[in-house]
């Protein structure tokens, strides 16, 4: 068949390609460093898009859209903002081609047409929203004002990697005003929450909440607020951030307000986004060396059904059946598909809809009729099992449940088992060294030693935990006083 994968244990790295390429969620281009998302791929991430839309929608945001280019000076405007994206800034200086006349077919920049100023392709869109919304906020009637939008972003990459790290990549961003520092705390932590909560409740993947330390902060931030995952080789991935920005974009771009009293001031700001990076995450988090593990409720195809059947009249009667299967099923919202086509045998198609991680299959053949049964097989657990035609919707309506989640809880069971407390800095390179996930250390809270760490052991703080415990202790590296743990890991 073509779609052998290279196993986890042989090359994580080549597995994950793999099962990207043949699980027909994306392809390369001729562009470096971007990628093409194929229509399965793009199908999961609308169904990410769509839940998290109505979580943005129902906590009060509205959605909108901002331009592609930031003019230069805008983007300058705020300096740690803009020293922090500076080396990943793709910029547009032309805005005309015109033929070459010493090579007959081929096209120049034409020289005439240079820009007045040079446009960044936004790397994130704070510059552009900040000075939109300066004519936006006047007063505190304008507040808080609300808004999101979904987006592709450029961040030019050198080492790329299909969802994980791409040139361009599809994203949503928050940005938000708010009349109080508190106002906009809250707001940073509520968007936190969703996340975690799509996470684990839709994606099945646990994550901890935590907090980053100053240097892995957004550049431009107070706070940087995040949700991390872990994923079967043992690294870690940020999954999505939240960011408390105070009044540093308001000041750089004079976004002011009267507040009741009619003084003015400037305003709190919040920016929070999550990407196509969370496809990288799904598979890797979930995925086995058969292919993918997709969970039920993002699916882009919950349940599939194939025929077994010799003759045309064999196909009639079972698909008579599939159908009224197929309507009962879709009635409890689940989606459906029935590919009953002549192009492939049964045991391709198992393999196929086991690759792309489709949670359930039936197959229904013509003595199953007779008997008025099917075999239903989950992805996540490969059990199968013979189940009444009568009730079959209810049945598998359950079963999506189940997979749902057990795929949660075998996850989170895994990242669990690998949290491991050290208290030396032998202990703390052993467990990295044995990519165990994260390690749980105490750190002295200064960025030198937080550098220092970085350059000895390529591992990173991957977040203070909002839950975090104080406790007194030494330094790992320095010795020095520590008064809590945090957590390291190795991350993409």
């Amino acid at each position: 068949m073509g779609k052998e994968l290279t196993s986890r244990a042989q090359d994580y790295s080549q597995w994950y390609n793999d099962l990207i390429i043949k699980g027909n969620l994306a392809d390369y281009t001729a562009v470096r460093g971007c990628m093409v998302i194929k229509p399965y791929g793009f199908a999961l991430w609308e169904n990410m898009r769509d839940a998290l839309d109505k979580m943005f929608k129902d906590t009060g945001h509205q959605n909108a859209y901002f331009p592609l280019f930031v003019p230069k000076s805008l983007f300058e405007a705020e300096e740690k903002n803009a020293e922090g994206f500076a080396k990943e800034c793709a910029v547009v200086t032309h805005y005309r081609l015109k033929n070459d006349p010493s090579n007959p077919g081929k096209l120049m920049v034409d020289p005439e047409a240079k820009l007045e100023e040079e446009l960044v392709v936004r790397p994130t869109s704070e510059a552009i929203i900040w000075n939109t919304y300066k004519g936006w906020i006047q007063s505190y009637r304008d507040l808080p004002l609300l808004i999101n939008q979904w987006a592709n972003v450029v961040r030019w990459e050198m080492r790329t990697r299909l969802f994980l790290r791409t040139a361009e990549f599809l994203w949503q961003e928050g940005h938000t005003a708010h009349a109080t520092a508190a106002e906009a705390v809250e707001e940073t932590r509520r968007m936190l929450d969703i996340y975690a909560d799509f996470a684990e409740n839709w994606m099945a993947m646990p994550v901890i909440k935590g907090v980053k330390s100053p240097n892995e902060r957004f550049a431009g931030a107070e706070d940087t607020y995040c949700i991390e995952a872990l994923m079967q080789d043992g690294k870690a991935l940020q999954a999505g951030t939240s960011h408390f920005l105070g009044q540093n974009f308001a000041k750089a771009f004079d976004v002011k307000f009267s507040d009741k009293n009619n003084k003015l001031d400037y305003v709190w700001a919040t920016s929070w986004g999550v990407s196509t990076r969370l496809i990288g995450g799904l598979v890797m988090a979930h995925s086995d060396d058969d292919g993918l593990i997709i969970p039920p409720r993002i699916a882009p195809i919950q349940v599939v059904i194939v025929p077994i059947y010799k003759g045309d009249e064999q196909k009639a009667m079972i698909g008579d059946v599939v159908q009224g299967m197929m309507a009962s099923m879709k009635a409890l919202g689940i989606k459906v598909k029935y590919d009953d086509s002549d192009n492939n045998r049964p045991g391709w198609k198992f393999a196929e809809y086991e690759l792309k991680g489709v949670p359930i299959r039936i197959a229904v053949g013509a003595r199953d009729l007779e008997n008025q049964v099917v075999e239903v097989a989950r992805r996540d657990t490969k059990e199968k099992t013979t189940v009444a035609l009568d009730g079959i919707a209810a049945y598998t309506k359950h079963l999506l449940d189940t997979i749902q989640v057990n795929m949660f809880n075998k996850a989170k069971a895994y990242r669990d088992e690998h949290i491991t407390i050290v208290n030396t800095w032998d202990e703390f390179m052993e467990v990295l060294d044995k990519k165990t996930g994260f390690v749980s250390a105490h750190w002295d809270g200064s960025s030198e030693t937080e550098n220092k760490i970085k350059e000895l052991s390529k591992a990173t703080i991957r977040c203070i935990p909002l839950d975090n415990p104080l406790e007194e202790g030494a330094c790992i590296l320095s010795g020095n006083k520590s008064i809590q743990r945090v957590l390291f890991a190795r991350a993409y």
